[in-house]
């Protein structure tokens, strides 16, 4: 431990400065040493703790951040602050065997996605997991903030711009607040870009994904205790990557698939 960084040492320093070195007798010198020694290890325990929640003791190494991390912060902030590289050994144990309140968890995440992903094709399927992967990803530049109403507000505009696409007409619904501009203008520009954007009832098929997104939006926070993220964390829980983006049958690290992982 440096010297220059450690308040103990700086402390003790002006201790002696203090202290008349004439007056100074064994009583206070044990009492001085006694001091010093609290404050070096009050040092080393700020030193030794986490360096996600600098609070609890690290205990885990963890390849992600490169140090060691406590058990709390590897299991609840696992792929959702801390990207876990495949290879992590407690990431596969806990895909393997998740501990009861991560089960917990899934059980309730499953319950509130599945009217999401009730009856939809193929395609639709694959159309709902490479939006979430856009939303996933998505950051709001400067000042704005993100919340399940500004998602599902993005959602209901673009949906309404496909279904009045399937009608032959041509008009572009904007939203009203700016991050759900945002939010819409990068899901479009993505859908835009795929392969199967060309193919017949495609319209169709994205105006159903995208109301299902906008329902499922609204439904979270009432299933979530009112949390205005809710829907995010949700998506966030279930979204991870796939081997192949729809419609284009070429592996993309990028896309989600519709599976559930949560650790």
């Amino acid at each position: 431990m440096s010297t220059s960084t450690c308040p103990a040492t700086d402390w003790g320093c002006r201790l002696d400065h203090h202290l008349d070195r004439n007056t100074r007798s064994a009583r206070g010198s044990t009492a001085r040493t006694g001091l010093f020694d609290a404050l070096v290890g009050l040092c080393e325990a700020e030193q030794m703790s986490c360096p996600v929640c600098q609070k609890r003791k690290p205990r885990r190494a963890c390849p992600a951040r490169g140090a060691d991390i406590c058990t709390v912060c590897c299991g609840t902030k696992r792929l959702v602050e801390i990207r876990c590289p495949p290879d992590c050994r407690y990431l596969a144990t806990a895909r393997v065997h998740p501990a009861a309140v991560v089960r917990r968890q899934q059980e309730q995440d499953l319950r509130v996605f599945l009217p999401t992903v009730h009856d939809l094709s193929d395609e639709q399927a694959h159309l709902l997991w490479f939006i979430l992967s856009r939303i996933r990803a998505f950051r709001p530049e400067g000042i704005l903030s993100l919340t399940d109403d500004e998602v599902a507000e993005s959602a209901a505009t673009l949906a309404s711009t496909f279904e009045t696409a399937t009608r032959g007409l041509i008009y572009e619904h904007r939203p009203a607040s700016l991050a759900a501009q945002r939010l819409s203008a990068a899901i479009k520009e993505a859908l835009g870009a795929l392969a199967e954007a060309r193919r017949p009832g495609f319209e169709r098929d994205a105006a159903v994904v995208l109301r299902r997104i906008e329902r499922g939006a609204f439904d979270a926070r009432k299933q979530f205790g009112g949390d205005v993220t809710a829907y995010l964390g949700l998506v966030e829980r279930m979204a991870r990557p796939s081997e192949e983006a729809p419609g284009t049958g070429q592996p993309s690290a990028g896309e989600p698939a519709s599976g559930l992982i949560l650790s």
